[in-house]
């Protein structure tokens, strides 16, 4: 996946029932590109650093019931001092993480998740659940906006620079559930002791056997390195969390 072109769920993934919470924002750049977002405080949310381009403005925003955008000032936006935009492009693991701080404090529907823990290696068949507002579909634009779910399984060696992740259906083999333009940036959960906890962050995805596009292999970024960083500078953004 290349900058900016973020990641969508496709191969007919679940809309997601927000209800009266979620955890979920879109980021809009001034050049209008889509990325979603994690809320970690009211204030506060982690992307993909792919997602954040110099010089560029962002925003945050979500859609009304009548699908008209309501827009939320960003007045910073940290990348992770070792994220390499090269090593990206080269298709290798860099820390491709981003804080941005909100002028506002978001609405209560927006629900601040919770960092996952250190934790044993993950094992290959453990299941992981990716949610975004990107795309359906890697030729076009439609369906983006709207939350979905995909529920896939780690596949490859997993390990904490880079979780590789696919349809239990499909393999990467054929298309199947997967990231796609737009999801960068988005959540990837566990469950452990009956909590949803955020493992990682949505990086890249490849098509079916690993060609161009999306529905194949989901990559992430996983948080177990970085978590000291992200702790560090949301306490010097002015939004600590918990350590």
């Amino acid at each position: 996946m290349t900058p900016l072109t973020a990641a969508a769920m496709v191969g007919g993934a679940p809309v997601v029932d927000v209800g009266a919470t979620r955890s979920e924002i879109m980021i809009l750049s001034g050049r209008g590109n889509l990325c979603t977002g994690i809320v970690l405080r009211p204030d506060l949310v982690l992307t993909a650093a792919h997602c954040i381009e110099p010089g560029a403005a962002y925003k945050f925003y979500e859609l009304d019931a009548e699908r008209k955008p309501i827009f939320y000032d960003v007045t910073k936006t940290v990348m992770h001092p070792q994220y390499s935009k090269t090593v990206f492009d080269g298709n290798r693991a860099t820390p491709d993480l981003a804080l941005l701080k909100s002028a506002v404090r978001l609405p209560a529907r927006f629900l601040p998740v919770s960092l996952s823990t250190p934790r044993n290696r993950v094992a290959v068949g453990e299941r992981f659940a990716v949610v975004g507002y990107g795309v359906t579909s890697s030729k076009d634009s439609h369906g983006s906006g709207v939350l979905r779910r995909a529920d896939l399984i780690a596949t490859g060696q997993p390990g904490n620079l880079q979780l590789r992740l696919f349809d239990p259906a499909t393999k990467g083999e054929a298309p199947g559930l997967g990231a796609c333009t737009g999801d960068s940036g988005g959540p990837v959960y566990e469950e452990r002791d009956g909590q949803r906890l955020l493992y990682g962050v949505v990086s890249w995805t490849t098509g079916p056997k690993s060609g161009a596009g999306c529905g194949g292999l989901t990559g992430v970024t996983p948080l177990e390195l970085y978590r000291s960083w992200i702790v560090d500078t949301a306490r010097k953004l002015g939004s600590p969390i918990a350590p």
